[in-house]
């Protein structure tokens, strides 16, 4: 079993039942009282960030975490199936494991993180730029481009993203897919 000196950013925890990674952390040594590392700790399945204070010499338990690239092939009810990239086998993956599943396009590429001794999949990380082709917006009006405004704008997936008023229809754009917004319209 570990101990608070292998805590390294990155690595991965059982933390009180759950899967978190460690995003940041410090080791620290007061004038009066024993040492600590104070963490910031981000459960896996859900992505929420908690503060932690370890004492010094606390034993931690270390989850071995592998991350793999699979192929996105196709949606069936509330999951999505996958394709490994270099064996060819294909998995099926619950939809509540992928963050933003509506900006997944078919054969996209993901990075799915697998619980090593376990060989279950914890996360589906989407790349975090992708290009979409818009499929449905309102004209935007000529000349109404002083402010950044912004309209709604459904793409190729179904998914809605608010745009500036000169993207048209039939348009590549840019989205970040960790903030769900618009970044650039790209020539065709």
């Amino acid at each position: 079993m570990a101990t608070t000196a292998d805590i390294k950013n990155g690595v991965c925890i059982n933390f009180n039942g759950k899967l978190c990674t460690i995003v940041e952390f410090q080791h620290v040594k007061p004038g009066k009282g024993p040492a600590f590392v104070r963490t910031k700790l981000k459960n896996i399945e859900t992505g929420k960030v908690v503060d932690n204070t370890f004492s010094a010499g606390h034993k931690i338990e270390i989850v071995r975490i592998e991350t793999r690239n699979y192929q996105y092939l196709y949606q069936e009810g509330s999951g999505y199936h996958f394709m490994n990239s270099e064996t060819f086998e294909q998995i099926f993956i619950e939809g509540h494991l992928i963050e933003k599943p509506e900006f997944l396009l078919e054969e996209m590429v993901v990075k799915i993180m697998f619980h090593a001794e376990e060989e279950t999949p914890l996360v589906v990380e989407l790349p975090d730029f992708i290009e979409m082709e818009v499929t449905y917006t309102e004209p935007g009006v000529k000349g109404d481009t002083a402010t950044n405004t912004m309209k709604p704008a459904k793409a190729n997936t179904n998914a809605e993203i608010r745009v500036p008023l000169f993207v048209d229809e039939g348009d590549l754009i840019k989205v970040d897919t960790r903030s769900g917004s618009y970044v650039e319209r790209l020539k065709k």
